[in-house]
């Protein structure tokens, strides 16, 4: 398994607790569209990545974020 793809895992099982709709999740998975989340649940989600990696998401970088593979990518930059 490559650090990548424990990153997916590690942010999938954060997305659980938020996953209130059961949507398989992939890097295309995106957080407002197939997750449906507003604002609020998004800012709580950052906050949970942002505690289990300890790293810290820019507000540009939240912008930028739309899907699961992105935030990973963008999580592996922040770790290295």
């Amino acid at each position: 398994m490559t650090d990548r793809d424990e990153t997916f895992d590690k942010v999938a099982s954060l997305i659980e607790p938020f996953n209130k709709k059961g949507v398989e999740l992939s890097d295309a998975t995106s957080f407002a569209g197939d997750l449906e989340w507003d604002s609020l649940t998004v800012m709580d989600f950052v906050a949970e990545v942002e505690d289990a990696f300890d790293i810290v998401i820019t507000m540009n970088m939240q912008a930028e974020i739309e899907n699961i593979g992105q935030l990973v990518d963008a999580v592996a930059k922040l770790t290295d």
